[in-house]
């Protein structure tokens, strides 16, 4: 596991949305995702529009993903998919999570737009807290918010 974020990236990009879609479950956890990619963002693209969905759950992330990739007026120039699955003594959430991480795949392949996979898969509550607390040096919303500030970047060079 790595013990610090990357880099932040030196952006030149002009105002573009960019949206994220976050879990309301084990908000103990998303919650804190959820505002490092925000502060992230806020200091990276401070005219960015940010625009925030909630949903239900970790499942519910894709489907509006998608709707968001298929959007005509104020597209997001990147989309960042937030949530934290705490695994039990099942294979259900190995199985949500691969579910997720096909779907959020193929909606950035499909419509070429960069979606920042930060659906947490974790062993216990306490990897969750380490990823996701607003102090952690790993906070996984804060590395969302690079890896989309970056891709934005990026995007605009292959355009």
């Amino acid at each position: 596991m790595e013990t610090e974020l990357p880099a932040a990236p030196s952006i030149d990009v002009d105002p573009h949305p960019v949206a994220i879609v976050a879990s309301r479950y084990n908000p103990e956890f998303t919650d804190g995702l959820l505002e490092g990619a925000q502060r992230e963002l806020e200091a990276l693209l401070p005219n960015a529009e940010i625009d925030i969905y909630r949903v239900p759950g970790a499942f519910e992330v894709p489907v509006t993903v998608e709707a968001l990739c298929r959007r005509e007026q104020k597209r997001p120039a990147a989309i960042i998919a937030l949530g934290v699955i705490i695994r039990g003594k099942t294979a259900h959430a190995d199985l949500i999570a691969a579910s997720i991480t096909d779907s959020l795949a193929q909606s950035a392949r499909t419509h070429l737009i960069p979606v920042i996979h930060e659906v947490l898969l974790v062993d216990t509550p306490e990897h969750a807290a380490e990823r996701s607390a607003l102090d952690s040096p790993i906070n996984r919303g804060a590395e969302a918010g690079r890896a989309a500030a970056s891709m934005i970047g990026l995007f605009k060079l292959l355009r």
